[in-house]
């Protein structure tokens, strides 16, 4: 079986088990995906997304809204249109439905980073799309 890569495959499965990669790609487990009783038509998911130090997923965009919390270490975000951002343990960031999120990094070379993602989406949308070059 072709490994498959990092976010785009953790993702894509829909597990809670680590990603099927190689080492460059972070390590991701799909906490919860659950229908929202409130609001028909709709779920939210609960992501775990590891990374080691230098680690760096590919770019891409969501169908569904994010919002990113540090848990650990620092992560450099940047989507489309707007300038690159560290964020430290206890920082947060929100990301609209289609937002093109060109970096998303661990932002040390030495260090561990661990982000928890809480996305809102149709059961049919994807959650990561990869961008073409």
């Amino acid at each position: 079986m072709k490994l498959l890569h990092g976010f785009a495959a953790a993702l894509a499965l829909s597990l809670s088990v680590p990603a099927l990669a190689h080492d460059a790609s972070e390590k991701v487990s799909v906490l919860q995906d659950q229908m929202l009783k409130n609001v028909p038509g709709k779920k939210a998911m609960m992501i775990e997304v590891d990374y080691k130090p230098g680690q760096s997923s590919i770019a891409h965009k969501h169908d569904g809204t994010a919002m990113a919390y540090v848990l650990e270490g620092e992560v450099t975000s940047q989507v489309k249109g707007e300038q690159a951002i560290t964020y430290k343990k206890g920082q947060f960031w929100y990301e609209p439905a289609g937002s093109e999120h060109l970096v998303s990094k661990n932002a040390s070379k030495t260090r561990p980073a661990k982000l928890l993602v809480f996305m809102v989406l149709s059961p049919d949308e994807q959650v990561l799309i990869p961008l073409k070059n």
